[in-house]
């Protein structure tokens, strides 16, 4: 069957939902040799995914995926990564202070592609020993609002083409599911996407479903709010577009909010915000991030969003519930 999608595939033509489904299912149980896979993910380095082919990949993964039954309303806070910008890791810090907001927190994340430091990569050096077992993930809940879910422990399609990914070294179409196969299925979703035709196929696939979601594309190339102008803002309201202003906030510019060169670097950025030490800019754009959060969850207007989320930074809320969430996940204890 590969053979055959491939040369569908240069022969310029798309797949049907259902092909992108069942490609994707060939993956994940290793009938596909890396030659194949790496030759499918760089066809859509050079095109578009359409609505159909995310539909069918986002089914695959979905389908095929560890799940995980939570017992309340939760969010994910994460973005497609891809954008190439190499920020600090802003959407792990917000899920944190949105759950010191008392708002839970479902967070599925992977090792960073395009920058130095993803999520799962900033967790494991400070020590985050991941786990697909669902008591540890539900103490964690349970405990500090948060569970992390290290995406190739609940997805083989993604664990299998994890060296692929690495190599390659770029964003390629697993970037654009990760928000949306989260093993959770949060009943809210707050994700950065990093194109805005992405953002515009996001925000109608969730207008399928009954999932309550902002989908945020900054225009200048960021998956996330970045302060830096304004950020085009998707939700079942409909779409604007949101100025830094319009929350509150001062604008930045973009080496404030980059990320460490280093790994070492990215964390002692991460740990600084948690401390309540770092710049006005690096807490205000994780404010901005964690406030549409709750604005999606709860339903609040964004400067009521903003003040919450303030609060829960300023305060050192975050930094606590992060310092629990690594006693609970460190080493497994």
């Amino acid at each position: 069957m590969m053979k055959a999608i491939l040369q569908q595939l240069s022969d310029h033509l798309t797949l049907s939902r259902q092909d992108a489904r069942d490609v994707l299912v060939q993956i994940a149980s290793g009938q596909v040799n890396n030659s194949q896979v790496s030759a499918f993910m760089t066809i859509y380095l050079m095109r578009n995914v359409t609505l159909q082919e995310l539909e069918g990949f986002r089914d695959a993964m979905l389908e095929l995926c560890v799940p995980v039954n939570v017992d309340r309303p939760v969010i994910d806070v994460c973005g497609t990564g891809g954008d190439g910008k190499n920020t600090f890791n802003i959407s792990t810090l917000a899920a944190f202070v949105v759950a010191a907001a008392g708002q839970p927190v479902a967070k599925h994340g992977n090792y960073g592609v395009s920058s130095v430091s993803g999520s799962s990569t900033v967790l494991e050096f400070l020590g985050y020993r991941f786990s697909n077992d669902h008591d540890q993930l539900q103490r964690s809940l349970d405990e500090t609002n948060v569970m992390f879910m290290h995406a190739p422990l609940f997805h083989p399609a993604m664990k299998n083409v994890a060296p692929i990914r690495k190599e390659l070294g770029v964003k390629t179409f697993f970037n654009m599911l990760g928000p949306m196969v989260n093993p959770a299925r949060p009943e809210y979703q707050f994700a950065g996407v990093f194109s805005l035709e992405l953002a515009r196929q996001y925000a109608y696939l969730y207008q399928q479903t009954s999932k309550r979601f902002t989908i945020v594309h900054d225009l200048a190339g960021y998956d996330e709010v970045s302060l830096t102008g304004g950020c085009k803002v998707y939700s079942q309201a409909g779409e604007q577009i949101l100025q830094p202003e319009a929350l509150g906030l001062t604008r930045v510019q973009g080496d404030q909010i980059a990320g460490g060169k280093s790994v070492e670097e990215s964390a002692r950025v991460f740990e600084n915000i948690l401390k309540n030490e770092g710049t006005p800019a690096q807490r205000q754009v994780v404010i901005a991030n964690a406030a549409l959060a709750l604005a999606c969850a709860r339903q609040i207007p964004m400067i009521e969003a903003v003040a919450v989320a303030t609060e829960a930074l300023a305060s050192g809320a975050a930094g606590r519930r992060f310092q629990r969430f690594m006693e609970i996940n460190r080493e497994g204890r």
